[in-house]
């Protein structure tokens, strides 16, 4: 994206690691994906933050199957936290000839990178790393060495994939940040469900996985289904002011 901050490598900032995957919806739907990469992308330059992709699989026609990516900076998993779930878009393609309305998907996941006091330890003997030969749109090769990384968490099964970068080791960085995200999220997901029933529910209301949000692109309007509101300007919305959106649930969130 234009004027992106550059990433700063360097501890002591907060991240966030974002999954965006397409879902229902074959081809729109990994337009949609696009659609909401650029959203947070410019969100993330409004902020001043920090962002790079970790991975992505772009699809023919100029979507994303999915795309990994992290954002560094202050508030970056506070502010972006309850992006998570299924994100809906109701619009008319610019393939569809008769002019209907179609419904998509895609899933968001969003993962709070480990800082030093919340350090994953992985094992190196837990690891399976496989290398092979990074491909972009229609199968054809971003480059002829294999410098793309699959890792495999034994333990977990969790299974982290880089090939955004030419050079290995990078790859092999970003992957092993994108795990120990999971892993931190796996570990919270657990401590999460020793507690109560009703302190589960006061904690966990906000990261349901069913559906999240619609975005209705003939009325104009973006509905968050978990706190029944709605937004009547989505074309701003989705070119990256997203400060309504996130001032709702910082509202809410105060509020409880």
């Amino acid at each position: 994206m234009e004027n992106e901050k550059p990433f700063d490598s360097t501890q002591g900032k907060q991240s966030v690691i974002i999954e965006i995957r397409a879902g229902a919806g074959g081809d729109e739907a990994g337009l949609f994906v696009r659609d909401l990469y650029r959203m947070y992308s410019k969100y993330a330059t409004s902020q001043g933050w920090g962002q790079r992709v970790l991975d992505s699989n772009q699809s023919d026609i100029g979507g994303y199957k999915e795309i990994i990516f992290e954002l560094q900076g202050p508030g970056a998993f506070n502010q972006m936290q309850y992006e998570g779930g299924v994100h809906r878009v109701q619009r008319i393609p610019k393939t569809e000839k008769q002019g209907r309305v179609h419904t998509s998907t895609i899933t968001i996941a969003v993962l709070k990178k480990p800082n030093k006091r919340e350090e994953i330890i992985i094992s190196p003997s837990d690891l399976k790393i496989d290398t092979y030969k990074a491909s972009g749109p229609g199968g054809q090769y971003v480059n002829k060495t294999e410098s793309a990384i699959r890792i495999t968490h034994k333990p977990s099964g969790i299974v982290v994939t880089s090939q955004s970068e030419r050079n290995q080791l990078q790859n092999k960085e970003n992957a092993m940040s994108v795990l120990a995200a999971k892993l931190l999220q796996a570990q919270e997901e657990a401590d999460l469900s020793k507690l109560t029933q009703a302190r589960r529910e006061q904690i966990g209301w906000a990261k349901r996985s069913e559906k999240t949000r619609t975005y209705n692109f003939p009325q104009n309007r973006i509905t968050d289904h978990r706190i029944g509101k709605s937004w009547h300007n989505l074309e701003k919305i989705v070119d990256g002011d997203l400060e309504p959106v996130i001032k709702a649930f910082s509202k809410l969130e105060n509020k409880e």
